[in-house]
Formats: C-alpha cells, structure tokens, sequence
C-alpha cells in the first residue's frame, strides 16, 4: 500500500488482489470558512444527540401514539442535524462519493427506525440485525466526521465543544446499537439480569455502553461471553482514545488561536 498526493487531497492505493486497485482519495483538511459556516447548527446537534437518550425510557412501541412516536422523531431530528451540522465529505471510495455512501446511510437509518411502527409482526432476525448494524455504522461515521472537523478548525469556541460532545454521545450510540446486535445474535453475550423486549434490549444496552464508555461500570450489565468481553475492551479503549483525541485537539486549537493575539498585544505594548 502506497501513499501519493499533494495539496489538499491525498490518495491511497489498497490491494485488492487480480482485481487491480482501488483508489481512496481524501481531503487532507477541510478548510475553516467551512467549518464556521456550520457552526450555528452544533449545539441544536448536541440537543438532537441526546434527544433519543432522554426519551428511551419514556418511548414504548405499544404504549400511547406519542411513547409510540417519540423514539422514531428522535432519530430521525438526529439524522437530520447530522446531515446539516457537518460539512460535506469530499472523500472518495473508486467512483463512490463517501458523501453519497453516508446521506443513503443516514436516510436509511431515519427510514427503518418507523418500520416497528407500521408492522404488525416481528422482523426477521437478520432484517433487526440489518436495521441496527446500518445506523451504527452512520453513527460510527459521525464521530469520526467530528473528529476531522475538530482537528481543522482554526479556533474553539463553546459552539466546538458542544460538537465534541456530541461526538462524545455517538460514539455512545454505535456502541448501544452494536452490543444489541451481538445480544441477538448470541444471547448470552451479556448478562442484563432482567427479561426484556427487544425494544427494552437497546435502551438497556445503551445504557451499558454509557456506563463502560465512562468508566462507572455498575455492574448491573455485564459481558457474560468472551465475545462480550472483548466488545467491552475495545470499547473501553475506544472511549479512553476519543477523550485523548479530543482534548489533544480542543487544546491544540485554543492554544494556536491564543498566540497570534498574543503577539499583537505584545507589539501593541511594546514588549519582546
């Protein structure tokens, strides 16, 4: 694997066998009037965050219309604002635009998300392990996004921080909506110590998630496989390297946009 590029844009050329190669091309950075142009929509992306948090325990499939409707809005403002809030993504996988790959991504998450609402039975194992890996993958998406544009931001402000901490609640999301996946899957992946629908399995596990991701670890939820165990790990680990991302960069930033005032008070006043 090579990399080649100059500029703005740097490419990557990945093996895929007899086939030939595949050509990924990224934008080194994304530049800052664009990033500022966006920058209204990240607290109101925050709020959208952690909206389906908030009403997971008051949302319920066969309670009133609106416990029906509440988790289906949640996702879908959350899909919207996402879509909004960041810039667009210029990368491209061979002919596909990773833009293209991750607005399909999010409409598809804020579609299925109201299937529950419409059908009179149960999906299909792989259909509900479908409808789950797909927002995880949009949420996964997300975070990452969020660190890009923290990383190419010329300055922070509250607006930034409120960004970061939403990437913060993403990285949550994935991780409820991925340990749900291997819950069904394998049923003995964690030991929730309580029998749950399927529908109360995501909450309680995002909950789980919550808690392994901010090191409190109750122990009300427990990996009870090791494939549960290793999910925790990671997750663990995962979390531990976005906090250290994250104030490496907010840090980064803060400083960078204190030097040149500094510099120009010190002309002003005279001073080395």
């Amino acid at each position: 694997m090579s990399w080649s590029g100059i500029a703005l844009n740097v490419a990557e050329l990945v093996d895929v066998g007899d086939h030939g190669t595949m050509r990924i091309t990224a934008p080194i950075r994304l530049l800052p009037a664009a990033i500022r142009a966006r920058e209204p929509h990240f607290p109101l992306f925050l709020v959208a965050a952690l909206l389906p948090i908030l009403l997971f325990p008051f949302a319920d499939l066969d309670g009133t219309p609106l416990q029906r409707l509440m988790l289906p809005l949640a996702v879908t403002v959350l899909v919207v604002e996402s879509l909004l809030a960041l810039p667009s993504w210029v990368a491209r996988i061979g002919p596909l635009p990773v833009n293209t790959l991750y607005r399909w991504l999010g409409i598809f998450s804020a579609v299925a998300v109201w299937w529950p609402l419409f059908s009179t039975h149960r999906p299909p194992l792989g259909w509900h392990v479908l409808i789950l890996a797909v927002p995880s993958v949009f949420y996964l998406l997300t975070a990452v996004r969020i660190i890009q544009v923290l990383a190419n931001s010329d300055h922070v402000s509250v607006r930034t921080l409120c960004l970061g901490a939403a990437g913060y609640v993403h990285l949550g999301l994935t991780a409820g909506l991925l340990a749900t996946v291997l819950q069904l899957v394998d049923a003995d992946s964690f030991n929730i110590n309580m029998a749950v629908l399927h529908e109360e399995l995501i909450a309680r596990l995002s909950y789980f998630a919550f808690v392994t991701i901010s090191s409190l670890g109750y122990g009300d939820v427990v990996p009870a496989s090791p494939v549960g165990e290793v999910f925790a790990v990671l997750l663990s680990i995962s979390s531990t390297l976005y906090i250290s991302l994250l104030i490496g960069l907010l840090l980064s930033r803060f400083i960078a946009s204190q030097s040149p005032r500094q510099r120009s008070r010190q002309a002003l006043e005279g001073g080395p």
